[in-house]
């Protein structure tokens, strides 16, 4: 009988032990506070996290206690005293348990957001900066991607994932191409070294971006909110989208000609082919006269090779391709991708070419507007040294026509709040020394609003990093769709001058980026321009050198006679033109009606008239989607941002 209670005394003090050590939870820390991790220079930083309520928790810097702080319900932080630039050091919090962070640096922490054109990896613009692969590593260029995420109901406190990586061959794929132009030029000046923190997401609007508290002023995004909120509301919405979006694709693929009720399918080798009408490509469909508007089309080309390069490695260039595609060579899937944005670059791999001839088959998925193969991207087949070019006559047949897919009622990437809820949130306790910004895309149907919207989200994010205003550095939009050849109104226009005027924000600059777009790409390869006109405003605004950072910006007009007279700050050394004359002005009466003006540098101002226009009201640069003859620079070759102004009748000058 005693043995029995000693055994049960046994056991009741080992669960009792037991359950005290699961009570007492292990010390965490933010992910972002990690191994390789970038912390400010010359600044406090915060190092916090969890630990059980009343855990005594000590933080080694260097293997010397720099302080003891006790659990506040289950958060502790401390302040780790100003460092400068540098490392690697090591930081150890001891709690309950024992963490130590290896590899750690000061230098300097840019946040990098807005959405597609921030978000997009060096990767996507290797075909442009292939020399950057080449490059030795850069230890101290440093970035952490936060993952993308939303939320409508709370902030997190935390991100899901991610980690901090060493810029080198191998990660450098994975950077930011904006951010890491950026870093490595602000590197190169200060020699100090750069934390990315890629906080960024495809499509988002700035309102995706700003807190509850700073929505308050938009109360029909607060309304959509509530919806969301809403028991079963958001996921009602979003099994019905994926139901009308699975059916929708179920049917073409049930009905389509090249894959079903035929005995061969038409991207096979032996398919014959003979049969099929010929297009141009490229090209939409629609605009050579077919009829059908949406569904799946298949286009044939065949090329000849020789026995050399037929054993050679080979990639397959198809430009863009609306909307989506799926293509084979020789009846091999080689590679596909499922809308519009990307460029289309597979490789084509060993064993698929032959000599003779090949056959190159594409399938082509249109689900709503127009189909096809966006013009004056590259088209080809990369053998070797040899580039066949693939545009002109290709064969095509209709696999099914389709009524267009209705657009889904609910785009996580177009909700206001839930990027910052989620992505934002947790990176508040961060001390930074700035943000690059580029982001409008989402917000070109609603530029009166984003003329407010935008400043305040910059107001929003001040207030909630708590350290006061540092320096938000962004990027106007770049030129985009085709040229017009007379004025016309512009939503593109509109919103970079929403951007312009957001420059009434303390401590911000903006870069121009007419110049660096592409008509037919909303993601224009030319990373660099920006990435360095980014540096160049932070070596003003962060590093405070006397430099000129900004092209030419409109602050005043007046008008004398039949002449508006216009002058601009960051002139730099002069302002200048390229091309034989200045050119992109358009100017109006009261009527209202803009037609393209003279213009002229005089005395470092711009003239603009016509010879039809007596009494000129209003005078626009650059107003249009895509502004390609807009050609006013600084002497320091930076463009000019564009603008219109127009002047009351009562403050016209009489002719002197």
């Amino acid at each position: 009988m005693m043995s029995a209670i000693k055994v049960l005394l046994v056991r009741f003090v080992f669960f009792t032990v037991f359950l005290s050590s699961c009570a007492m939870a292990d010390v965490s820390l933010p992910r972002l506070i990690s191994d390789g991790v970038v912390l400010q220079r010359d600044s406090i930083n915060i190092i916090w996290g969890w630990a059980s309520p009343g855990e005594k928790v000590v933080v080694k810097f260097d293997d010397r206690v720099v302080a003891t702080t006790v659990s506040s319900g289950e958060q502790w932080s401390i302040s780790l005293p100003e460092q400068p630039a540098g490392g690697t050091h090591k930081i150890e919090i001891i709690g309950y348990n024992h963490i130590t962070i290896n590899n750690v640096i000061f230098g300097d922490v840019w946040l990098a957001s807005g959405q597609s054109n921030m978000q997009l990896p060096m990767a996507r613009v290797k075909v442009k900066y292939p020399q950057e692969f080449l490059q030795t590593n850069f230890a101290n260029i440093r970035q952490f991607v936060v993952p993308g995420k939303y939320d409508f109901i709370a902030t997190h406190n935390d991100v899901d994932s991610g980690h901090w990586q060493q810029l080198d061959r191998d990660t450098l794929k994975d950077f930011s191409a904006v951010a890491y132009f950026f870093a490595k030029n602000i590197h190169h000046q200060y020699q100090v070294p750069i934390g990315i923190i890629n906080s960024s997401y495809g499509g988002s609007p700035a309102e995706a971006w700003m807190s509850e508290a700073a929505l308050k002023q938009y109360p029909h995004y607060l309304e959509k909110i509530a919806k969301y909120r809403q028991t079963g509301y958001l996921d009602n919405l979003i099994a019905s989208d994926k139901r009308r979006s699975d059916d929708w694709y179920h049917a073409l693929n049930a009905n389509d000609l090249g894959l079903v009720n035929v005995k061969k399918p038409w991207y096979q080798l032996d398919y014959d082919a003979s049969h099929w009408s010929t297009i141009e490509l490229p090209s939409f469909w629609q605009d050579q006269g077919i009829a059908v508007n949406n569904g799946a089309m298949w286009f044939k080309k065949a090329i000849e090779l020789t026995q050399a390069e037929a054993n050679l490695p080979a990639t397959l260039s198809l430009g863009r391709i609306v909307d989506a595609d799926i293509v084979y060579v020789n009846g091999i899937k080689v590679g596909n991708t499922t809308y519009q944005y990307p460029p289309r670059r597979y490789t084509v791999g060993e064993n698929i070419l032959k000599p003779g001839k090949n056959i190159i088959t594409v399938r082509v998925i249109s689900n709503s507007g127009k189909g096809g193969f966006v013009k004056e991207k590259p088209y080809f087949l990369q053998i070797g040294q040899r580039k066949i070019a693939l545009q002109g006559q290709w064969q095509y047949n209709v696999g099914t026509p389709a009524l267009p897919l209705a657009a889904p009622e609910f785009q996580s990437y177009g909700q206001p709040l839930g990027f910052y809820n989620a992505m934002l949130a947790p990176l508040l306790k961060t001390t930074i020394k700035g943000v690059i910004w580029y982001q409008g895309e989402s917000n070109t149907n609603r530029p009166t609003e984003y003329q407010h919207l935008f400043p305040a989200m910059i107001q929003d994010w001040r207030k909630q990093f708590s350290q006061g205003d540092f320096p938000f550095i962004y990027v106007q939009l770049a030129n985009f769709l085709k040229a017009k050849p007379q004025p016309v109104e512009s939503n593109w226009a509109a919103t970079r001058d929403a951007q312009r005027t957001a420059l009434s924000e303390p401590n911000t600059a903006m870069v121009v980026a007419i110049d660096v777009g592409e008509w037919n790409d909303i993601h224009p390869l030319d990373k660099k321009s920006l990435g360095d006109r980014l540096a160049l405003a932070a070596r003003k605004l962060a590093y405070h050198d006397d430099i000129v950072y900004s092209g030419p910006l409109f602050t005043a007009m007046e008008v004398i006679g039949s002449e508006a007279i216009v002058t601009f700050v960051h002139c730099g050394s002069g302002l200048t033109h390229h091309g034989d004359k200045l050119a992109g002005f358009a100017i109006a009466d009261k009527s209202g009606n803009f037609v393209w003006a003279n213009a002229a540098i005089v005395n470092n101002k711009i003239k603009v008239w016509h010879p039809d226009i007596t009494t000129p009201i209003s005078v626009r640069y650059a107003w249009a989607d895509n502004p390609v003859n807009a050609n006013l620079f600084n002497e320091e070759g930076l463009p000019a941002s564009p603008f219109q102004a127009s002047i009351n009748e009562q403050s016209l000058v009489a002719v002197q």
